[in-house]
């Protein structure tokens, strides 16, 4: 794996992920979702969110672009020590907060709110449709602020609140959804 854009681009990592619970993201799919949102987003003044954060793909690459607030959750033990080694390495130690533990237990109790959400849970995930609604019902999301659900196409989220955008990167799918901000505005993209 690979960090595909920033000051890091091009820095490879292996995590010794053969055995673990984790699917990282394609190199291509995310590519296609950080072209979206480097057209929004200024990545140097987002507060981030990586939920199911696995070998912390989505945390480097917002990092390597500047972002100097991520907050990575994964309950997996060798997932979070494998992302604070990488950080040693990378030296991005004061960007990011690594937090082992259940995602949905930090979803009921963080009461802090983002700029950007990412979730990546696995596809076979039995509690995947409820995640969007948990995001929301905690107010996780700044107004203005987007969430982006990772999921495969048994997962189908049209006609969701708050979603306004659907993308497929072959088996990928990146659905997401925003927070209104004061005026009303979710700042849409076209589709």
């Amino acid at each position: 794996m690979r960090i595909i854009g920033g000051k890091f681009r091009g820095r490879r990592f292996n995590p010794p992920a053969k055995n673990w619970p984790t699917r990282p993201t394609t190199d291509f799919a995310k590519e296609g979702l950080f072209n979206i949102l480097q057209n929004h987003f200024d990545f140097e003044e987002m507060k981030v969110l990586d939920l199911f954060g696995g070998t912390g793909s989505h945390s480097y690459e917002f990092i390597s672009r500047g972002c100097k607030d991520v907050t990575y959750v994964d309950k997996f033990p060798a997932a979070a020590a494998f992302v604070r080694k990488t950080a040693r390495e990378l030296g991005i130690e004061d960007c990011i907060r690594i937090v082992q533990g259940d995602v949905f237990k930090f979803i009921a109790f963080e009461g802090g709110q983002f700029d950007y959400i990412f979730a990546g849970p696995p596809y076979a995930l039995p509690t995947i449709d409820t995640i969007p609604g948990l995001i929301f019902q905690n107010r996780l999301l700044r107004p203005g602020g987007w969430f982006v659900l990772e999921h495969d196409p048994s997962h189908v989220f049209e006609g969701r609140p708050h979603l306004f955008q659907v993308r497929n990167y072959g088996k990928t799918i990146f659905s997401f959804f925003k927070e209104e901000d004061e005026a009303g505005n979710g700042n849409a993209m076209p589709s």
